[in-house]
C-alpha cells in the first residue's frame, strides 16, 4: 500500500530501526546531525516528544519530494511532574533509575509522519511499573548495559526489563521506542 513511497526513518535508533522493520516496509535510515532537541517549558507528559517529533519531522521538508515519506519518534519517560530523557552521565543514570524503582512511571513517544501533502502525528503512553531494585542491581545494569542512549535510563528489552518490570499497561514496542501498532495505523491513513 505505501509502494509509491520512499520511507525515510529519521533516527539513529537500533530498536526503531528494528520495529520498523517488522513491518516489512522498504526503508532507508537518514539523519541530520546536530537538530535541536528542545521544547518549551510548559509542555508536560505527552506534549514533549509530540513537539519533538514535530520539530524533527520540519527539519526534513527541504528532503520531502512528490513520492517522499519522513518517520520521525521521541520518547520521553515521565515519573510524577518529571522528564527523564537520556542520561548523561553515569550518576545520572543511576540516579533516574533509583527513582524509577518501586514506582510506576509513563513511557510517551510522539511520532509523525510526513510526506509533501499529509502529516499524521501521535503520541502514545504506557504505564510501566518497576519493582524495588539495589543499588547494586542498578549499577550492574548501568554498568553493563550503558544506557546513555536510551529514555529514563533503560531499555525494557535489557536485562533490567526482565528483573525490574512487574507491568505494562499499553505497547510494549512503545515503551522500546516506537508503537508499532499506531503505526501501521497511520501508515493505512496514506
Amino acid at each position: 500500500m505505501l509502494e509509491k513511497y520512499k520511507i525515510i526513518l529519521a533516527s539513529n535508533s537500533p530498536r526503531r530501526k528494528e520495529l520498523l522493520g517488522g513491518l516489512e516496509l522498504s526503508f532507508e535510515v537518514k539523519t541530520i546531525k546536530g537538530l535541536e532537541e528542545s521544547y518549551p517549558a510548559e509542555l508536560v507528559e505527552g506534549e514533549i516528544p509530540l513537539f519533538l517529533a514535530r520539530q524533527k519531522a520540519s527539519a526534513y521538508d527541504s528532503m520531502i519530494e512528490a513520492d517522499t515519506m519522513i518517520i520521525t519518534a521521541d520518547t520521553i519517560v515521565w515519573l510524577g511532574d518529571e522528564v527523564m530523557g537520556k542520561p548523561k552521565s553515569r550518576e545520572e543514570a543511576i540516579r533516574m533509575l533509583t527513582k524509577l524503582a518501586g514506582n510506576t512511571h509513563q513511557v510517551y513517544t510522539g511520532v509523525c509522519v510526513k510526506t509533501a501533502e499529509k502529516e499524521v502525528c501521535f503520541v502514545d503512553r504506557a504505564d510501566v511499573t518497576f519493582t524495588q531494585l539495589t543499588p547494586e542491581e542498578i549499577a550492574f545494569y548501568v554498568d553493563k548495559y550503558k544506557p546513555f542512549d536510551k529514555a529514563g535510563s533503560y531499555g525494557v528489552q535489557e536485562w533490567i526489563g526482565y528483573v525490574a518490570v512487574e507491568r505494562i499497561v499499553g505497547s510494549f514496542y512503545n515503551i522500546m521506542g516506537l508503537p508499532v501498532q499506531r503505526l501501521y495505523q497511520a501508515l493505512k491513513a496514506f
